[in-house]
């Protein structure tokens, strides 16, 4: 079950869970979690095990049933048990949402093909990096 992290009470649970996947500073991964909560368009959605954030999800809506996966992680006690995916597809089934893409790299792009993505490479985007587009509708 995904539940809105809009009024979680363990922020340093979500910012350190959103660092995982962010690759990123204290401060930088401060003002991502500040863009899910300001932003409309935005919405950051957990799961839990026991009653600890076991995962997460963050998404950007856009123009009717589409939206574009921004964030995903998994605690790494928790990953391989198909939480990551089951995100996905309650998201897809509860959200209303059609058509679902994210952008990745290559370690993630047999999640995203495990999980019915279409993929297709974007090429190298940064010097040595090649991106690839997964899209599922």
């Amino acid at each position: 079950m995904l539940i809105s992290l809009e009024n979680y009470w363990d922020r340093n649970a979500v910012e350190r869970l959103l660092a995982e996947c962010m690759m990123a500073d204290e401060e930088r991964v401060r003002e991502e979690v500040d863009r899910y909560l300001a932003e409309d368009s935005r919405e950051l959605q957990g799961t839990f095990i026991d009653g600890e954030l076991a995962g997460l999800i963050g998404i950007r809506r856009g123009p009717g049933t589409e939206a574009e996966i921004l964030h995903i992680a998994v605690q790494t006690r928790w990953r391989g048990r198909g939480i990551g995916a089951a995100m996905i597809g309650e998201l897809r089934k509860c959200g209303g949402i059609e058509t679902l893409q994210a952008e990745t790299d290559r370690e993630a792009v047999g999640f995203y093909s495990h999980c019915g993505f279409k993929i297709s490479s974007l090429g190298e985007k940064y010097p040595g990096v090649e991106r690839f587009s997964c899209k599922y509708t």
